[in-house]
């Protein structure tokens, strides 16, 4: 006996206006960037599943202007912060600082007290700076001299880095790769999308400045907030929890794999389908938005052998062939 479709309710009118509003942001952040549309939706997917973003690619394919973008979509503060290999701590999260006049420490603020944190080339700076944003990513909130002081909300840390090839990289720790929901990779534009770019960045412009004039404001923060509420409420049906712990627990077994993902992988990948299966226009999740968003959520998470690497193997290749032996459930 063939097994029945299971039925899916009809989305109510909340859901209707949060597929709208994510779809016209789409369009906007897309006005600024030419091309990238896989790494947009990616971008976007984050900012309603409430995580953060590790970007890596070459220096000028865009990574500033995307951020950039986005923050215009939904009015949100934006600071950037240029890791280097002497950027302290205190630079990143604040300090207290000592008034001679009050005879009294005052609080001053670091660039993390933003909506959107673009911390670019984080791989530039050694351990202990990178380490100044694990808190702030994992609780939403800073501790200095102490006392614990709240980011607002949305927060979303967007960190950009070299391919670690490159001389003078650092390379991140597990415990804060771990925390970024994805890792997108930037690849080179393709020759129709650089003559459009050139275009767009040369006629009657002088200069290198980034230009987001034709992103029109969407949204505020307040209604991220409330998006992100609605992506956590999208259906997900029973098997579809199965099938995501079923591919997170074969990167612990794989041939090739000499560390697998942890916990947080299966449930970066729940977390992540929801909110594409919102980007999507659809109010339940599909077995495709699992395995279309698994690349980003794992590839940072895992290690491959030794004789892999040699073989020029690279992480997502082993990804792939993982995902086709892993069979979808039928709904």
């Amino acid at each position: 006996m063939q097994p029945q479709p299971m039925q899916l309710p009809p989305a109510n009118e909340k859901i209707h206006k949060a597929i709208e509003i994510v779809q016209r942001m789409r369009e906007e952040v897309a006005r600024a960037l030419v091309g990238q549309t896989q790494v947009i939706e990616e971008v976007l997917i984050a900012l309603l599943a409430a995580g953060h973003v590790l970007i890596e690619g070459v220096p000028g394919l865009g990574k500033t202007l995307l951020v950039q973008a986005l923050a215009k979509a939904f009015e949100g503060d934006f600071t950037r912060i240029q890791f280097t290999p002497d950027l302290m701590p205190s630079d990143v999260t604040g300090h207290a600082l000592y008034d001679m006049k009050t005879e009294s420490f005052h609080i001053r603020k670091g660039p993390v007290f933003t909506h959107l944190l673009l911390a670019d080339e984080i791989n530039r700076a050694p351990a202990k700076s990178q380490a100044a944003l694990l808190e702030v990513m994992q609780e939403q909130q800073v501790t200095i001299e102490g006392k614990a002081f709240a980011v607002a909300a949305p927060f979303m840390t967007l960190a950009t880095q070299n391919p670690i090839e490159q001389e003078g990289t650092y390379p991140l720790p597990e415990a804060q790769l771990d925390r970024f929901l994805f890792k997108i990779q930037i690849a080179y534009p393709s020759e129709s999308e650089e003559i459009a770019l050139l275009k767009q960045v040369t006629s009657a412009k002088s200069g290198e400045k980034l230009d987001v004039s034709r992103v029109n404001p969407v949204i505020k923060p307040e209604t991220v907030v409330r998006l992100q509420r609605i992506a956590a409420s999208v259906q997900m049906d029973e098997k579809l929890y199965e099938y995501a712990v079923r591919i997170v627990a074969a990167t612990r077994a794989w041939a090739g794999i000499s560390m697998g993902a942890g916990p947080r992988g299966s449930i970066a990948l729940i977390r992540a389908a929801r909110a594409a299966a919102l980007l999507a226009g659809r109010a339940f999740v599909l077995p495709d938005d699992i395995k279309g968003i698994a690349l980003a959520t794992l590839r940072h998470r895992i290690s491959l052998a030794p004789e892999l690497e040699i073989e020029g193997q690279s992480v997502d290749s082993v990804l792939r062939a993982l995902l086709e032996k892993i069979p979808a459930p039928r709904l």
